[in-house]
């Protein structure tokens, strides 16, 4: 058993963060020592595919969603293999705003603004932000966000 201050040592996450993700249903605590929350050690595995699947891009609610009562992930494979095409856009765009700054640091144009593909990245830039204001408007869990 870990209290939560040896859990929190041991995962990276905050006690706040913890007690956070059992007030959400993601953890759970088997009970208490003294006021502090007692976990078995195997809540360490549950938390790392919290975070791995944070980091995938997947919300609270999505992880939530995807963990069954034994804290074994059911995981749709469906569900997956969008959000790795998901990751795959993000990979490509992020490569061109690389590229794209790397000609921009080595154009030879007297102004930046004069020069025709830097006018270009910020079309883009531009588009994309507008788009993607609309779709990053997540509904939080409980009310917070992630």
């Amino acid at each position: 058993m870990l209290d939560i201050s040896e859990l929190s040592r041991e995962s990276g996450f905050s006690p706040s963060k913890l007690r956070y993700y059992e007030e959400v249903g993601l953890i759970q605590s088997v009970g208490r020592r003294g006021l502090k929350r007692l976990y078995e050690d195997e809540v360490k595995t549950r938390i790392s595919l919290i975070s791995l699947a944070q980091t995938a891009g997947f919300s609270l609610g999505e992880i939530k969603e995807t963990m069954g009562s034994e804290g074994r992930p059911d995981l749709d494979r469906t569900v997956l293999a969008a959000k790795a095409d998901a990751i795959d856009v993000r990979i490509k765009e992020l490569t061109a705003l690389r590229d794209g700054l790397r000609h921009v640091m080595n154009c030879t144009a007297e102004n930046h603004l004069d020069c025709p593909r830097f006018q270009r990245i910020i079309r883009v830039a531009m588009t994309k932000k507008q788009g993607g204001a609309k779709r990053s408007q997540k509904k939080p869990v409980n009310g917070r966000p992630d």
